[in-house]
């Protein structure tokens, strides 16, 4: 993979070629790129995750939960030794072109990119039950609500990167209040007996009242476990739009990563064990059911209902962000059309943001399944976490002289775990929905022969991560001379 294709010059697409795709400068510190990482998931908190229990029951999710959890927390320390030597808005890609050569890069960033359009367009739909379940404007479930979510967000959006993180942290803020109300108006009606009440499977291997799907409902929760989590990698993506990236990536990821890890357990812990599994197992809003044990709505239920509805906004309109910034990297360095790369006088990428938002508008609109779309995200997600991982494990090997501002605690430990696990995730999407694992390896297959086809021989010297590979590739040449 570390072969150096044929790079075309940029002269023909002129000499203000960068001049044309940059992003602004210095627009976010650390807390409001915590807040983006929070951002990036707090939906998760709010539904999803429950699914997991059909699946594996309270005891399959919970340990599912925690090697999930496991996963991020390896890969989030690797991430911030990688963002902190490479800052710039390829994020994944960028890690990977430099460690995995250009196919490498291509493979990571298609398969982030497969997440952070397909998640968007699950989490609108899930909006759509939200504004149904509580009655806003008379409206239903479907493509005006979709519509709406993704004109109002997107116009956000291309307003400026400014406005738009702040209104982000505004609406994270409140849906992680509303968290720590839920779990505090849960705790009354707590019960360990509770967790473990769905009926046991006896014809599974290893089934018990914790575990009442067996052994394997563990590795079938892995998906849902992930929930709690999927996303966050998605922050050192606004490298080009930070003040001091090198100090300031690092430091937000690992925040990020802490904050989920206490709403991950508090949510999981105070939903079921108020409500039952058993009654949460299958609900859309499952943190609105553990409040209402008799059907009946109350004032917090619906205070934690509105707030489930600003936490997926929050979600939503983060991973909007995310795709584009993907995007953007991907087309400016030629391997996607160069024209989606294009920034406009407010220096955001219209393209990179437009045709994203149609195509999980699209995709929301005609096929209106949240479930399959987000197993596809979560199958794309997890391809991108192994090469991530990989990425690091090769670099700390072949370029361990390379200046780290931050280095991973337990170094190529740490990572290795990584891989491991999410290699492990990627097996388990084909045991939950195989269906939508096929369709995800179907888009990338098509998207791995247009570059092998086409943009592989068209790659763009000057964009920062392909610098950056060849600077190492001379590196490397004079060296062996």
């Amino acid at each position: 993979m570390s072969e150096e294709p044929t790079i075309t010059p940029v002269a023909p697409e002129g000499d203000d070629y960068l001049e044309r795709r940059a992003l602004r400068r210095g627009s976010a510190g650390w807390v409001l790129l915590t807040g983006l990482g929070v951002a990036y998931v707090v939906s998760g908190d709010y539904s999803g995750w429950n699914f997991g229990l059909a699946e594996g029951g309270f005891g399959g999710l919970a340990i599912a939960m925690v090697l999930m959890g496991a996963m991020y927390a390896c890969m989030v320390f690797a991430l911030a030794e990688l963002s902190s030597i490479l800052p710039t808005a390829g994020g994944g890609y960028g890690f990977a072109r430099r460690a995995l050569g250009p196919w490498g890069g291509f493979l990571t960033g298609t398969a982030i990119l497969i997440e952070y359009v397909l998640a968007p367009a699950a989490i609108v739909i899930f909006i759509g039950d939200y504004v149904a379940s509580l009655g806003l404007f008379g409206l239903d479930s479907g493509w005006p609500v979709y519509l709406a979510c993704f004109v109002v967000f997107l116009g956000i959006h291309l307003w400026g990167v400014g406005e738009a993180l702040r209104f982000s942290f505004v609406v994270t803020g409140i849906a992680v209040a509303a968290l720590i109300v839920f779990a505090l108006a849960a705790l009354p009606d707590f019960s360990i007996g509770s967790l473990d009440d769905i009926p046991v499977d006896t014809s599974a291997a290893g089934s018990s009242s914790w575990l009442p799907f067996g052994l394997l409902g563990i590795w079938a929760a892995f998906p849902f476990g992930m929930w709690f989590f999927l996303g966050v990698e998605g922050v050192p993506l606004a490298a080009e739009e930070t003040r001091n990236p090198a100090r300031t990536l690092p430091k937000a990821i690992r925040w990020s990563m802490g904050i989920l890890v206490v709403l991950a357990v508090v949510t999981f812990f105070a939903a079921a064990g108020a409500r039952g599994s058993d009654a949460i197992k299958e609900a859309g809003n499952p943190l609105v059911e553990a409040l209402q044990p008799d059907g009946e709505a109350t004032t917090l239920s619906r205070i934690v209902n509105y707030a489930g509805l600003a936490g997926l906004v929050a979600s939503f309109f983060s991973l909007i962000y995310a795709g584009s910034r993907q995007l953007f990297a991907l087309s400016r360095a030629g391997y996607l059309p160069r024209f989606l790369s294009l920034t406009s006088r407010r220096k955001a990428p219209y393209l990179g943001l437009l045709v994203p938002g149609t195509i999980g508008f699209l995709l929301a609109a005609v096929s209106g399944d949240g479930a399959r779309m987000l197993n596809i995200a979560v199958f794309g997600a997890t391809i991108s976490y192994a090469l991530m991982a990989l990425s690091h494990i090769v670099l700390r090997r072949r370029e361990p002289e390379l200046p780290r501002p931050y280095r991973t605690p337990g170094g190529v430990l740490t990572s290795s775990v990584a891989l491991v696990l999410a290699c492990a995730a990627l097996v388990a999407t084909f045991l939950v929905d195989v269906t939508a694992a096929l369709i995800a390896l179907v888009v990338y297959a098509v998207a791995v022969a247009y570059f092998g086809l086409y943009s592989r021989k068209r790659l763009v010297a000057k964009a920062p991560e392909e610098e950056f590979a060849a600077l190492a590739a001379a590196e490397a040449e004079l060296a062996r001379d």
